[in-house]
């Protein structure tokens, strides 16, 4: 269940599902779907896909649903994988990762 507290508007430039993680674009206020634990991301798509140009809801801040890119256990800090998909982040020495939220339920790859 979402509790969304900051949902900005943005310019999808590719196609991005619903419910994954952004990045920023090439563009100001232009966002693509997050590729690597090491983007720039930026928050997360809500529950409608967008293609390319057209307008997309980026939520910055608070409780909202994120499909899952693989297992993740409730409180794991969370960061993207090649498809915008949460995964759990595993930061290793010399190795920054973008933490993008912290999962408040255990689920598995698919799971929202």
């Amino acid at each position: 269940m979402a509790n969304i507290e900051l949902t900005k508007s943005y310019t999808a430039e590719a196609a991005i599902p619903a419910n994954r993680i952004v990045k920023v674009g090439a563009n100001d206020y232009g966002v693509l779907l997050g590729a690597a634990a090491t983007d720039s991301l930026i928050g997360i798509s809500t529950e409608i896909d967008a293609t390319l140009g057209e307008r997309i809801d980026v939520v910055h801040s608070g409780i909202v649903d994120l499909k899952l890119g693989g297992t993740v256990a409730r409180g794991a800090l969370i960061t993207s994988d090649a498809t915008g998909q949460g995964v759990a982040a595993a930061p290793a020495q010399g190795i920054n990762h973008r933490i993008i939220g912290i999962a408040l339920t255990s689920g598995v790859a698919g799971d929202l």
